[in-house]
């Protein structure tokens, strides 16, 4: 139950000490800084603000980190080095990035300068290759053709050149306009699938004659006027033209590939200029006079003594305050120890509202032990954690990619225990290989139970695993109720249910240990579905209502049961990995014994064991966020917070840290 605990601040200071003040303000990263849009629109502060308008410097930037990008673009093309799984931002304190940028910069920004003109060079290049390919597609057709294509016409002739459809009768054409124009010659250059191509000579007077012979079979004028010499001198000249730019385009691309020791300078400069565009978008939104600057913004409670002391530093006037109770508050989550990588699955539902409680802390166990249970083997679990293991020691990856690769790991432990207790070990691989290989049996024993032989006895587990998990929910909307001040609404709709339900189950199972606990359970069932009915329509009006609001809330039992039916995915997922595995044991031993057998066998594991954890550690993860989302959640979790975003450095290759953590 972490949110951080907001305050909101007011701060006031004079534009001289305003850069100095927003350069330390971004190295601190704890202050959302407010869109100031809804004080413009006030006319109460109208006449005495204005917004400084740094448009034109966020627009060079701008421009500047299109150029880093295009350069970076045009580098990874052609960067021989191997890419790495991950982006691994190098630490570097914030003096040494300083000095180490205005050492090289010079030298980066000429090599950006270059990698940009040669990318420019190989793009330009290609497009012109693409298009006098085509002229030459175009062209071959014509080749049998002895007249320059420049020739369009002479002093009393046009040449025409067109094209009909290939399946227009060429004697028929010819005959057609030697009849309509006894002067023209019709000559047949060439035919392919979908064309006939034709030349006519004719004189300047009879044009019009002749396009009117031509009419009915479609003839269409091709243009040709854009091209020198003949069809096959335009072709051979196209050919050698791809030859020179191939060249120039080999040239350039070797020119990026000698670029590739510059990248990385070239990645600071992107993250450089981006720091630099986001102070200056900042000091554009604040308001100011000629003389102060104004911002509200937000901050953690924990944060306050560090931008304190900024502040008093700078000697501002500053404001800082407990928010309202029904104030808009942007959400921070700060979770202990193992729970925090799971506060991904509560950021891809969404973050708590105001008047929710954060619910990784609770959620974290269950969704540790559902995914467990559901892929349920030693093996795979084994697998899982090691590559996770691997990924976050070999590439230190940060934020959500941090945070879900540090969850599957423990998940991995968690198929691991899981996969012991039920006897999964690559599913029953080491006894089909003892049995095949060997002619031998073995088997390894489950610490627990097989669930492929005790199906039953683990829907039950299932079953009576999320019936906790719904009454942990259901509890944490009591305390919620109670918390808010509505302790009746915590008696009326948790308690009663509690006692409902718990009376049902007794009664249902509770003779099999004791007839007394039976008899306990109905009564307390009477007594839950009473008070149910009773209290269920407390807040409609009328006689009517109440009694419909009653029967209304009874009927919620419906969801109840659903909800718990809804746990039997844990047995369904558990059992899917377990079989997968053994149809995978059993095609593999089909080979037999001996070396050929232990191959396939082998094969078989390795490519199943692959498509057997890909496909059913997706389906744990997936139906483990169902479980919290839709019916965990659904018992008291409202969400629809806002992302709390501090105004800091988003740098995308190097990681500012503090000098003295380095």
């Amino acid at each position: 139950m972490a949110v951080v605990e907001m305050r909101k601040l007011t701060v006031i200071g004079l534009n001289s000490g305003r850069a100095p003040f927003i350069y330390e303000l971004m190295n601190l990263g704890v202050v959302e800084i407010n869109s100031q849009d809804n004080i413009v629109s006030d006319e109460d502060w109208m006449p005495d603000i204005f917004q400084p308008s740094n448009s034109a410097d966020v627009s060079r930037l701008e421009g500047d980190i299109i150029r880093v990008s295009t350069a970076l673009e045009a580098i990874a093309k052609y960067d021989p080095s191997k890419k790495p799984l991950l982006i691994t931002r190098k630490e570097m304190g914030r003096e040494a990035f300083i000095a180490y940028m205005n050492k090289v910069r010079t030298d980066t920004e000429r090599n950006m300068d270059k990698a940009i003109a040669a990318y420019k060079v190989i793009t330009d290049g290609r497009a012109e290759i693409n298009l006098l390919r085509a002229q030459i597609t175009g062209l071959q057709p014509w080749g049998k053709l002895d007249i320059p294509l420049e020739l369009n016409e002479t002093e009393y002739v046009s040449v025409i050149h067109g094209v009909t459809s290939a399946k227009v009768q060429s004697g028929q054409l010819i005959t057609a306009v030697t009849d309509g124009v006894p002067s023209a010659i019709v000559q047949e250059i060439g035919a392919d699938k979908q064309q006939k191509y034709f030349s006519i000579i004719v004189l300047k007077e009879e044009k019009d004659a002749l396009y009117e012979v031509l009419r009915p079979f479609n003839f269409s004028v091709v243009p040709m006027s854009e091209q020198q010499g003949t069809p096959t001198e335009a072709i051979h000249r196209n050919e050698k033209r791809i030859e020179e730019i191939e060249k120039l385009i080999a040239e350039n691309e070797q020119v990026l590939v000698e670029l590739a020791p510059a990248r990385k300078d070239i990645e600071f400069l992107y993250d450089l200029l981006v720091t630099q565009r986001d102070r200056a978008r900042i000091v554009g939104e604040m308001l100011s006079t000629e003389t102060v600057f104004y911002f509200d913004g937000w901050m953690p409670a924990k944060s306050q003594p560090e931008v304190e002391e900024l502040l008093k530093r700078y000697e501002f006037y500053y404001d800082i305050q407990i928010p309202d109770a029904e104030e808009e508050v942007p959400v921070l989550l700060h979770n202990s120890g193992a729970a925090t990588p799971f506060e991904a699955v509560t950021n891809m539902y969404s973050l708590p509202s105001r008047k929710d409680i954060d619910p990784t802390t609770i959620l974290a166990p269950f969704y540790f032990i559902f995914f467990g249970m559901m892929l349920s083997d030693a093996a795979y679990g084994i697998i899982l954690s090691a590559i996770c293991f691997f990924v976050l020691k070999k590439y230190k990856p940060e934020g959500t990619i941090y945070k879900m690769f540090k969850m599957f790991f423990y998940c991995g432990i968690s198929t691991f225990i899981w996969g012991a207790l039920f006897g999964g070990w690559f599913g029953n691989f080491f006894t089909v290989a003892a049995e095949t290989l060997l002619g031998k049996e073995f088997t390894i024993q489950p610490i627990w139970f097989n669930p492929l032989e005790e199906p039953m006895r683990l829907l039950i587990f299932s079953l009576i695993l999320g019936a906790i998990h719904l009454f942990i929910g259901m509890g944490i909307q009591a305390y919620m109720y109670i918390r808010d001040g509505h302790p009746t609404d915590a008696i009326c709709d948790i308690f009663l249910w509690y006692v409902l339900l718990i009376g049902l189950v007794l009664f249902a199972v509770g003779g099999s240990v004791t007839p007394a606990l039976s008899t306990v359970g109905k009564i307390m069932s009477i007594v839950g579905a009473v008070g149910i009915f009773a209290t269920g329509g407390r807040k409609k009006k009328g006689i009517i209502g109440k009694i419909t609001g009653g029967f209304g809330a009874l009927y919620g039992i419906t969801s109840y049961l659903s909800d718990v039916l809804s746990y039997s995915r844990l047995l369904a997922l558990g059992l899917a990995t377990g079989v997968v595995a053994q149809v995978i044991n059993t095609l593999g031993s089909l080979a037999g014994g001996g070396i050929l057998g232990a191959v396939i066998l082998t094969v078989a594991l390795v490519f199943g064991t692959i498509f057997n954890l890909a496909i059913n550690a997706l389906g744990a993860f997936v139906h483990s966020c169902r479980l919290q989302y839709v019916e965990f959640f659904g018992k008291f979790y409202t969400g629809g917070g806002r992302e709390f975003r501090p105004f800091a450095r988003k740098t995308k290759y190097v990681k500012i840290v503090k000098d003295q953590d380095k």
